[in-house]
């Protein structure tokens, strides 16, 4: 059955140049406004679980709301085409606004979630149309211009957001991080509303319902799969392997659907272009290496660099303002020069150089020795973003522009998704293993009265000398005092009242002075001579406690070297991935001429 395509209104050349920015600026703020609360509701979460509660399932705030915005990212995008992106942004921001609202509102952790639910379904369809009417609005050849601006709106929304929602969790509530959407949505719809036309492709079909069902029931096991705490179900456990198993099984289904849908979500045959292809798999290779490696920067700079958890948002401002740099600058080059492919291989070289680098840091390693490794890296992202998502537009049917828009978009919050749990599993698998090897040659000199609650977990646990508040100096101390203290209290049982379990908890600790033992054994000790026994025992605490410090020291600098291997180690499996990114760019994209109008797309074919 074929799809009926309409005579289409080319909005290229049919609106004023006015309307088209004003549209453009409605669009871009809409766009702020999901990137904006990815990053100010972070801010807030430690005062949302101290409010909420239920600190177990304060990870599924997030992990509902990506599994909301990325199944429907597709779905979205074909409807976008069919019905226009109009109604597609307007219902969005709609959604996000009532979810917002009622997230403000929410009474415990459970609603919390339900609600970002709620406001991911409304993310997805502003994220999936906003990079599609850049296509709508202008022609290939004139979009590079305006292009790099959608990276300056997740840039600036990266750096106001960490700042905004940490003045008004202090200043007002943790609530306000989600009712300040209100006034920019309303803003963003408004200006959609009153100046943005229907923006439709022309296809005439029907909704593929058993497409978007499939979809649904394939995609969203395997975000479970791949984000649910393996601490708690871990990759063997049925659980996991069900999910994995029903996401393949549907995802086969879902395929298998698509190739015989009349207007499919996911046009299978634009996989046969070449150019859609590459760009696809560069995205999801692109959107695992970067994400994976952004996610745990933080790791670093917090238990390796010793900044606070506000210092280390602030740290990573250098990386969002090159990317900005990054983006404006490629897109406007392809402006003047009419080629892109040049600058999309300059962007990978950037982040092979940037990733390198990182690979280099070290336990000495400042935060500006990170903060010049994050302005490579983003000076190398800041090109391949839009400008793959150019080449792609620039190659596929017009009249299927949201539907390819959305799956690279899909693909690439899919990579996402599979970079932070692959390299999740990489870094607690090699954090572990490493603190074994580096706290070998210290655990002769760790009392044994207390050695052993200093294994591996409860190190990583401690990250880098602090758990729950207390340092690691402070932990050691305790257990110090703690020692003397309970062997001084055992002394007195045993001496003065003759207490039969303290007495043979004395002969059995290793500390206590042999002639001691010896007496008590004998039950020749006299209770005269217990004021001196405890005054000696005493005698030892200081220099105890002086070696406590010195070894917490030690172990801190071990916990610090585990850290900056199995953090550089997430940076070198990250560069196989951008260089295989590089490698299909470079010799299995061609670069086509940018067209100069719309209505040169290539023939739609079915």
């Amino acid at each position: 059955m074929s799809t009926h395509v309409a005579q289409r209104i080319d909005y290229a050349e049919t609106l004023p140049h006015g309307t088209k920015l004003i549209i453009l600026a409605g669009v871009m703020l809409g766009l702020f406004l999901s990137a904006l609360d990815q990053t100010i509701v972070s801010t807030a979460m430690p005062a949302i679980i101290a409010d909420l509660k239920g600190l177990e399932y304060v990870a599924w705030t997030s992990t509902s709301y990506l599994l909301a915005s990325t199944t429907m990212v597709p779905i979205y995008g074909k409807l976008s085409d069919l019905y226009g992106r109009r109604i597609v942004l307007l219902v969005g921001i709609a959604v996000f606004l009532v979810a917002s609202i009622l997230c403000g509102t929410a009474l415990d952790i459970f609603q919390l979630i339900g609600y970002r639910v709620l406001q991911g379904l409304g993310a997805a369809a502003l994220t999936s149309t906003a990079f599609a009417i850049p296509a709508d609005l202008f022609s290939p050849a004139e979009r590079p211009r305006y292009m790099g601006l959608f990276g300056a709106v997740f840039g600036l929304s990266s750096i106001i957001g960490p700042f905004l929602g940490g003045f008004l969790t202090d200043s007002l509530s943790w609530r306000w991080v989600f009712y300040v959407n209100l006034p920019i949505g309303i803003i963003a719809f408004l200006f959609i509303w009153r100046t943005m036309p229907t923006l439709a492709s022309g296809i005439k079909a029907a909704i593929d319902w058993a497409g978007s069902v499939t979809l649904v029931l394939s995609v969203v096991p395997l975000l479970l799969a791949l984000t649910l705490d393996k601490t708690v179900h871990a990759w063997d456990s049925p659980l996991i392997l069900g999910m994995f198993v029903m996401a393949f099984v549907f995802g086969a289904v879902f395929l298998y659907v698509e190739t015989q849908a009349e207007s499919p979500i996911i046009k299978l045959s634009l996989f046969k272009d070449q150019v859609f292809s590459v760009t696809m798999m560069s995205s999801f290779l692109n959107g695992a290496a970067f994400f994976g490696a952004f996610l745990f920067l933080s790791l670093f700079l917090v238990n390796v660099s010793g900044v606070s958890a506000t210092e280390s948002g602030t740290s990573q401002i250098p990386l969002m303002l090159s990317f900005v740099v990054g983006s404006i600058a490629a897109t406007q080059l392809v402006a003047r020069t009419g080629r892109y492919k040049p600058y999309i291989l300059f962007g990978f070289a950037m982040m092979l150089v940037g990733f390198y680098s990182m690979t280099q840091l070290t336990v000495t390693s400042s935060t500006q020795d990170v903060a010049w490794r994050m302005l490579v890296l983003g000076i190398g992202l800041g090109p391949t973003i839009p400008l793959l998502n150019l080449a792609m537009q620039n190659a596929v049917p017009f009249a299927y522009m949201g539907t390819a828009v959305a799956n690279r978009q899909f693909f690439q919050q899919l990579g996402q998704a599979v970079g932070a749990a692959v390299f999740g599993v990489i870094l607690t698998t090699t954090l572990t293993d490493q603190i074994k090897i580096q706290m070998e040659p210290i655990k002769t000199q760790i009392p044994a009265a207390y050695r052993e609650q200093f294994d591996s977990f409860d190190l990583k646990e401690s990250a880098a000398g602090s758990t729950q508040g207390v340092s690691l100096e402070e932990q050691l101390i305790a257990n110090v005092n703690t020692g003397f203290d309970t062997l001084s209290t055992q002394l007195i049982a045993a001496v003065d009242l003759n207490d039969a379990e303290a007495i043979k908890a004395l002969i059995a600790n290793p500390n206590l002075p042999a002639d001691v033992k010896a007496g008590l054994q004998e039950g020749t000790l006299p209770p005269e001579a217990l004021p001196g026994i405890l005054a000696g025992i005493e005698a030892g605490r200081a220099p105890a406690i002086e070696q406590a410090v010195l070894l917490s020291k030690d172990i801190g600098l071990a916990i610090k070297q585990a850290f900056t291997y199995s953090i550089t180690q997430i940076y070198r499996d990250a560069i196989w991935l951008v260089a295989l990114s590089f490698a299909m760019v470079l010799f299995g994209l061609p670069e086509i001429p940018l067209r100069k109008t719309n209505r040169d797309a290539p023939i739609i074919s079915e």
